[in-house]
């Protein structure tokens, strides 16, 4: 099983690295986690096949997270695939989807696909199962906007893959990616609490409760960026492997 971080930014590009796309690819699993604006080009230059992608998730819809939806289903339009796409988030995420679609390429919502194209709702604590994968979604908090917000707990063949999402600090964090086998968590300041935002500090002070075997940063602000010698953990780069 690896993971391949497609892009690992923030909304602004910070130390120039892409929009959030996380790719899992497994002996059956084959899916993204996120797919911000940048992530088609991105996915193209890791030569990364979007053919056998079988399932995105989507955390929530900003555009950093979700843009990149309509580039990736028109990309797989025009490319002539067949085999079935599940898309896969928030409460709304259908309605989400096709305004996505009109605003960037009118009438592109109303396109008869080649290929089957599932879109589906996730609920907090509502177990839902994609094939190898199982997906159970845990509210968190990242403002008024751009919501419903959800992390993942996701297990697939074997393993436990848990990603905190854009939140500040919740304590759903904890059951969500306790004793996972890796733990993706924003970290988008180093010490300072920002509302909506959560800061490293404050994820160290609660990592023992959490437990998970590893953890990898994401979604940093250059606050963080321009500290990582001073970082004991592992922070993402785009197009970093890591096997788990």
């Amino acid at each position: 099983m690896q993971l391949r971080f497609v892009g690992c930014g923030d909304a602004f590009g910070s130390g120039g690295r892409l929009n959030t796309c996380f790719h899992i690819s497994g002996r059956e699993a084959n899916f993204l986690i996120d797919c911000g604006a940048s992530a088609l080009p991105a996915l193209k230059r890791l030569e990364i096949e979007r053919s056998e992608i079988d399932l995105i998730l989507i955390t929530h819809f900003h555009g950093d997270h979700f843009a990149g939806l309509p580039f990736f289903l028109l990309d797989a339009q025009f490319s002539r695939r067949t085999r079935p796409l599940t898309v896969a988030g928030p409460r709304g995420i259908e309605t989400r989807l096709a305004c996505a679609m009109e605003v960037l390429f009118e009438h592109s919502s109303k396109t008869r696909q080649r290929f089957e194209l599932n879109v589906v709702e996730l609920a907090p604590g509502q177990v839902q199962g994609f094939g190898a994968v199982t997906v159970t979604p845990y509210p968190v908090v990242h403002g008024d906007s751009g919501g419903p917000f959800l992390a993942y707990r996701v297990e697939t063949e074997g393993r436990t893959l848990a990603y905190s999402a854009d939140t500040e600090w919740t304590d759903t964090l904890i059951p969500l990616a306790h004793g996972a086998d890796l733990f993706i968590a924003e970290a988008y300041m180093y010490e300072k609490v920002v509302k909506n935002h959560l800061s490293l500090k404050t994820l160290e002070q609660h990592l023992p409760a959490i437990g998970a075997r590893r953890l990898v940063l994401t979604h940093m602000s250059d606050d963080v960026l321009s500290r990582l010698d001073e970082i004991a953990h592992l922070a993402a780069e785009d197009g970093m492997v890591l096997v788990f």
